[in-house]
């Protein structure tokens, strides 16, 4: 089996090649190790309830329901909304007062890969509520060292648990968003801007949330890729090589902004109103504007992974706010949002998370914040993004021997010592004399090193990746 091939197990659950590492087998056990995880963190016969959905991908109903059989076969009460968005899950989690979720996807993967995502509720968000997010590192080991070793209490008949529907879920999440909308500015101020939107869903989750969250919002909306079957049209990563048929459609007409939503609809990628995709990194910087703008004091906190664009932390400079940076991955940003009572977070891969919302990135609040952006602004998005410092990101990887990596790391910290250096996630070094910075850190899937550095040009983020390349050689 290559590697590509192989059940791949990390802090956001299982994914696999479905009739190859991913059975009926190997989801129905994975979901009753998340159950019997739940379910030793709670009184005995506590009844644990989790809501289950998956992202509308071709042939993830019995991937569905594999996972809702070994829930309920380990003791858990099924809640399953059907298709949904993952961020769906998170609010309908917390609405339902579930212990957890469950998402059957594998995000932004190819048609032949599926997966479970795992949610848990267990400690209060930045407003207080008790919040369903993605399992911190620690936790997740733990599910999937429960996994391994087969160590699941699958329980007798008389506990099996109990499995219902639950509709009208993509209009709770959409009516959600448009209460944190509310907070920002009159709805009623939106409504009459009369937007036209064009959205690519790839005919997967994201589809019906977006159409009732838009159209709540007086947008005309041209729906590309929205019969929910399934079947991707093209590759489903929101990135700028997947995207020409939306940015083809959005030059076409007169429309003021493009969105690309991924399968589980965790991410969403922008097309400004020329029909020129702006790259993923401005998601989250036109968000923190949108919100940072509009909210009545300054001195906020925000978070995002230390390989994030500092276009960001630009934006929230101009309200007096900080950015506070976490090691990559939703559950570290998370993690960072509660205990400073972050307004706003995410990562650069077009993931926004907004707590008055869902603890779980979220297009749906992407696309609102967009649009009160637009709304306040009273500019076209190109106009916007051409006012938000601009900088250029490369990336690179360096093949090093097994056990090297950390060596090579701790190398490059004591060479660029005199600069400020962040220890958090392999090293992250800002220069501040160049308004740049590389972040170098260990894969945890391959023999490889990973150099990211961003710079207010290409050449000078190239020479900058030079330069730590060979010090990582």
């Amino acid at each position: 089996m290559s590697d590509s091939e192989a059940l791949m197990l990390s802090v956001s659950g299982c994914r696999g090649i479905v009739g190859s590492t991913l059975t009926p087998e190997v989801v129905s056990r994975f979901a009753a190790a998340f159950a019997t995880w739940l379910r030793s963190r709670r009184p005995a016969h506590a009844p644990v309830r989790v809501v289950v959905g998956r992202d509308g991908r071709l042939g993830g109903q019995w991937v569905r329901d594999a996972a809702v059989a070994g829930l309920a076969a380990a003791g858990c009460d099924v809640i399953d909304l059907g298709v949904a968005m993952t961020a769906t899950v998170g609010v309908m989690a917390d609405e339902l007062d579930a212990a957890g979720g469950m998402v059957v996807t594998a995000s932004h993967n190819p048609q032949q890969w599926n997966g479970l995502k795992c949610l848990v509720r267990d400690g209060r968000g930045p407003y207080g509520a008790v919040s369903a997010c993605a399992p911190d590192a620690g936790s997740a080991g733990e599910i999937i060292e429960l996994f391994r070793a087969g160590r699941v209490n699958w329980v007798p008949p008389e506990r099996v648990g109990s499995v219902r529907v639950e509709t009208g879920s993509a209009g709770r999440h959409a009516e959600k968003v448009l209460a944190a909308l509310t907070e920002l500015m009159p709805l009623e101020r939106i409504t009459n801007r009369s937007f036209v939107v064009v959205v690519d869903s790839v005919n997967a989750s994201g589809v019906e949330g977006a159409g009732l969250l838009l159209r709540r919002l007086g947008c005309q909306i041209v729906h590309l890729n929205a019969d929910r079957s399934g079947v991707f049209p093209h590759a489903p990563e929101p990135i700028a090589e997947n995207l020409g048929s939306l940015a083809a459609a959005v030059a076409a007409d007169v429309v003021h902004a493009g969105f690309a939503q991924d399968p589980d609809a965790d991410r969403l990628a922008l097309v400004d109103d020329r029909g020129v995709f702006i790259g993923e990194e401005y998601t989250l910087a036109l968000a923190a504007w949108a919100l940072l703008g509009s909210v009545n004091a300054a001195n906020h906190s925000l978070a995002a992974n230390l390989s994030t664009s500092r276009m960001v932390d630009d934006v929230a400079a101009r309200s007096g706010s900080r950015v506070l940076r976490t090691p990559v991955g939703e559950a570290n940003v998370v993690a960072a949002m509660r205990r400073e009572s972050c307004v706003l977070g995410g990562e650069g891969n077009g993931g926004v998370i907004w707590p008055r919302v869902t603890l779980v990135r979220d297009s749906l609040s992407a696309m609102a914040l967009t649009l009160a952006l637009l709304t306040r602004e009273g500019r076209p998005l190109s106009d916007l993004v051409s006012s938000v410092p601009s900088y250029a990101i490369e990336k690179r990887k360096v093949p090093v021997k097994p056990g090297l990596a950390e060596r090579a790391i701790d190398a490059l910290a004591r060479r660029y010592a005199d600069q400020r250096v962040d220890r958090q996630d392999g090293v992250r070094i800002d220069f501040p004399a160049r308004s740049a910075w590389v972040h170098v850190r260990a894969s945890n899937t391959e023999p490889i090193v990973r150099l990211i550095a961003e710079a207010p040009t290409a050449a000078v983020a190239s020479t900058l990746l030079d330069e730590v390349r060979s010090c990582v050689e």
